[in-house]
């Protein structure tokens, strides 16, 4: 009943307000909620909005469309290569932001994948390199500049992950993996395929534990940007598209939101607001994460992927979480 009040009855606020001066940037923009969010916040007036996609010609074609429906300036939008399942595509873009943006107001990490099938990208399989391990390294690579924006123009940024309600669909049966073997339990190939469905929501879960466990080390009064992450609903977007299967089209059809509508949710997650750093975003609302997250053991899971994260982004670039302190 939940997701049928979510999906057919609730109303999400049409985003309104002004971006002027503001510098957003969108990952996986070039489709879907990215796009559309992109489109908002042109609209609204954004100064400097960076479509952050695999594609460029395909961000191309996005900025044209952008461009063609409200009227604004070639110069606004900027398109920038970045490939989330390549740490060195990772570095590279962030490296960018920090030399050529003199701010960064709103970073919205919206690029991911629902996988049908295992593959190990980098160190993981595929979901959790593209949707947590990459995401997170973009974190603490944008984050100097984050807070240099914080700085300078007296302003509180946000960076916020599109995550996802299904994070409620797995209690991570990896989660009696030995001690620092959490992340290798998830990327065990035998393990992952015998639990494939759990797969996608893991990757989710993991992401709401990050920006949980993030916020209980870092509370908003001593940290100067918000972190959240929140769930846009289930959309007619690019994700789903090597799904199969009757059921999952039946479903999308009846209760899937339009992109532009659930891409209002992207809006409400970047807007002002420090009460939401750590917070889980559902319906443009603050709301509560799965009873998972919420249980004493998924307190305890929390504190361990967190950990074993931190580790891997040291691993990948030695120091990089020495821009977490305050």
């Amino acid at each position: 009943m939940g997701l049928l009040y979510s999906q057919l009855i609730k109303r999400l606020p049409y985003p309104a307000g002004s971006f002027d001066g503001k510098t957003v940037v969108v990952t996986g923009s070039n489709v879907g909620l990215g796009k559309e969010a992109a489109r908002h916040y042109a609209r609204l007036g954004a100064s400097n909005i960076i479509l952050a996609v695999r594609s460029v010609e395909k961000g191309q074609v996005a900025k044209e469309d952008i461009m063609s429906t409200t009227g604004i300036a070639s110069d606004v939008i900027q398109i920038w290569q970045l490939d989330m399942s390549s740490y060195a595509s990772v570095e590279r873009f962030a490296a960018r932001v920090n030399a050529e943006l003199d701010r960064v107001d709103i970073f919205h990490a919206n690029a991911g994948v629902a996988s049908t099938k295992f593959s190990m990208v980098e160190k993981d399989e595929e979901m959790i390199t593209i949707n947590v391990v990459c995401t997170v390294l973009l974190f603490a690579l944008v984050l100097p500049k984050l807070k240099e924006t914080a700085a300078k123009h007296k302003v509180r940024p946000i960076f916020s992950i599109t995550s996802s309600v299904v994070h409620e669909h797995t209690t991570l049966p990896q989660k009696t993996a030995p001690e620092g073997q959490l992340l290798a339990a998830i990327s065990d190939k035998e393990f992952a395929e015998k639990h494939w469905d759990e797969q996608y929501p893991i990757s989710k879960l993991l992401e709401v534990f990050f920006v949980r466990a993030f916020a209980d080390e870092h509370p908003a009064p001593a940290f100067p940007v918000t972190l959240n992450c929140f769930n846009p609903g289930l959309c007619h977007s690019e994700l789903g598209r090597d799904v199969t299967g009757w059921g999952f089209t039946i479903i999308k059809a009846l209760l899937a939101r339009s992109t532009e509508v659930g891409s209002r949710t992207l809006l409400h997650a970047g807007s002002p607001g420090v009460e939401t750093h750590g917070q889980y975003l559902s319906d443009c609302e603050i709301a509560q994460p799965g009873p998972f997250v919420l249980s004493a053991e998924g307190k305890e899971v929390e504190g361990r992927i967190y950990k074993e994260l931190l580790k891997k982004l040291e691993d990948i670039r030695p120091g990089v979480t020495s821009s977490f302190s305050a």
